[in-house]
């Protein structure tokens, strides 16, 4: 389809000549006036040709196998980028493979629009049966912050506007985009078109605390005997890195990254408390929250784990509904995180008394002494692996490669590499999120490697891969520098399940014995690697990642190394009916 139509209408005064355009290049114009330039999607109809259009463009257009894979592309896009990754399906089935990667960009706060064609109006609402006929504007509205349908093509330019706005303003989050496939084609003056196109200005506006509020926190701050900073990836996402560490440093108060914060500060940092996680939450007195929220990650504020020492919190969010949203905000400060990080630093800086020594000294201990106690579990070279070897390996390689980014799913490969495997660098560790969904790895590290043109390490759990394992293929359509490494133990927390029933059947845990994933990268022209040992790991890793070509790694490791649901069984109901014999 050509950028323009030339027609000639003829009057009985004079031949007119007028340049028309349409849909889909007002929606490619409307992109580009915004500086979105990549779109992650699924071709299909009615939006093939709106793929090849926007490519001939000059946008870039990275087609997947699935759309919930390109959906989670998009919504990284958005975290690592700040501004609204563009995620492009089909109608009907297609919408609703997107519709999971929505939600779950809006559970994480990630900035996304889904774009999806859809089917006539007129035949929905009457039901009548048209193809892949659903009404996807009411399907979506619940699952993301909001959601828009553009019926006429001069509405475009004001439709994309709104939905950037929607994404990326106050907390971030999903929207989604209906276009009827008949948008596409409709025509319209093409000076006229331009003039409704609309360039969004300052979308995200800063948010100043109330002045008092910074001063309610910082005398509750002040009061604390023995302080707890808690980073959320909100915290990351904010892209305030210096005013965070100069925060930090300046007041001296232990800090704990939740794991998308990670590398804000390195997590060798003398005031990380990463490695004391347990002692910080049990006996800390004040909890100052920036960006994080106190969901089951951080057992709701309250617990076991967070001790009988009364607690005082201190919040920092974007969201005035976020406070008092598990336990009392004594303090809740609402802004952007970079305005109230500042706003506390000035404060701070004109005079601040460091925490007792006893409290830093106290925390400095317990993470050394937990340091020192791990470090002998991943420096052993047994075949096959366990996940403590096999991490610590790649805890070595993302040392000597803290510029990569390493992307992490799985249930024990997920959790014990969070506490195992350092990060030096913001935005740096993607992993499952709010939700601790299986299925992102794939389309994280594609836009990773998109958006970023770093290398990057995606540690996957055996189970976690098979929701995304096709994406291997777009990786090596895109000779992407992405080294995939699976930790192999033949099933979902482990490989040595049996049948209680004593069929035929396997355990619904257990997968194919001896399963050569490195082979369906090969198949593509990738490289694929088997390893047994942590050294073999170790070699074929920094290999991939000097060559940066597409590689998967299959890293055998001993089917009955990994236990239930890894750090989470507890989330596992427990049957109170006793098993017969």
């Amino acid at each position: 389809m050509l950028k323009s139509v030339t027609t000639h209408e003829a009057t009985a005064a004079d031949d007119a000549e007028q340049e028309l355009t349409d849909g889909f290049n007002l929606m490619i114009d409307a992109l580009k006036l915004n500086g979105l330039d990549t779109i992650y999607g699924v071709p299909g109809i009615p939006i093939t040709d709106f793929g090849r259009m926007a490519q001939a463009a000059g946008i870039r257009v990275i087609s997947f196998r699935h759309e919930q894979n390109a959906g989670n592309a998009a919504a990284i896009a958005g975290f690592l980028t700040k501004k609204p990754g563009i995620c492009l399906t089909v109608s009907a089935p297609g919408f609703l493979n997107g519709l999971t990667a929505l939600a779950n960009a809006t559970t994480n706060c990630f900035p996304m629009i889904l774009i999806s064609g859809s089917s006539e109006r007129e035949i929905v609402d009457l039901q009548q049966g048209d193809y892949e006929e659903m009404d996807q504007l009411a399907i979506a509205k619940p699952l993301c912050k909001a959601a828009f349908r553009v019926l006429h093509a001069q509405d475009i330019g004001i439709g994309l506007a709104r939905a950037i706005r929607a994404a990326v303003s106050g907390r971030p989050g999903g929207v989604y985009l209906d276009l009827p496939g008949k948008l596409f084609g409709q025509v319209m003056d093409a000076q006229a078109g331009t003039k409704s196109l609309v360039k969004v200005i300052d979308a995200a506006p800063a948010q100043i605390p109330a002045p008092a509020a910074v001063k309610r926190a910082l005398d509750v701050l002040k009061s604390a005997k023995r302080p707890l900073i808690i980073l959320g990836k909100g915290a990351a996402y904010a892209q305030a890195d210096d005013e965070i560490r100069a925060l930090v440093e300046k007041s001296g108060i232990p800090f704990l990254p939740m794991s998308m914060a990670k590398g804000l500060l390195p997590d060798t940092h003398p005031l990380c408390a990463g490695a004391a996680r347990s002692t910080v939450l049990k006996d800390s007195d004040v909890v100052m929250l920036i960006g994080a929220r106190l969901n089951w990650l951080l057992s709701h504020g309250k617990g076991k784990s967070w001790g009988d020492a009364p607690k005082k919190f201190i919040q920092i969010d974007i969201e005035p509904k976020e406070m008092d949203s598990n336990v009392e905000i004594v303090a809740p400060v609402v802004g952007d995180v970079g305005s109230c990080v500042s706003a506390l630093l000035e404060v701070i800086n004109a005079g601040w008394s460091p925490p007792p020594a006893e409290w830093t000294g106290a925390v400095s201990k317990k993470r050394e002494d937990n340091v020192a106690k791990m470090a002998p579990k991943l420096m052993n070279n047994n075949s096959p692996m366990d996940y403590h070897g096999a991490l610590g390996a790649l805890r070595t390689i993302v040392k000597e490669r803290p510029d990569a980014i390493l992307v992490n799913e799985g249930a024990n490969t997920l959790d014990l590499a969070r506490g195992i495997i350092d990060m030096y660098q913001p935005r740096k560790r993607l992993d499952v999120g709010t939700w601790g969904v299986m299925g992102i790895g794939m389309g994280f590290a594609i836009a990773a490697a998109i958006e970023t043109g770093k290398p990057v390490l995606a540690v996957e759990g055996d189970s976690a891969f098979g929701f995304s394992g096709m994406e291997v293929e777009t990786i090596c359509r895109y000779n992407l520098p992405v080294c995939v490494v699976i930790f192999n133990n033949d099933g979902i927390y482990r490989g040595t399940d049996v049948n209680p029933s004593g069929g035929s059947d396997v355990a619904p845990t257990v997968f194919v014995k001896g399963s050569r994933y490195d082979k369906m990268m090969e198949a593509f022209g990738g490289v694929g690697v088997n390893v047994t040992t942590p050294d073999e790991l170790k070699r074929a890793v920094n290999a991939a990642m000097d060559s940066g070509k597409p590689t998967l790694i299959n890293a055998v490791i001993d089917p009955a190394a990994g236990s239930e649901s890894g750090r989470i069984g507890n989330l596992n109901p427990q049957s109170k009916l006793s098993k017969k014999k």
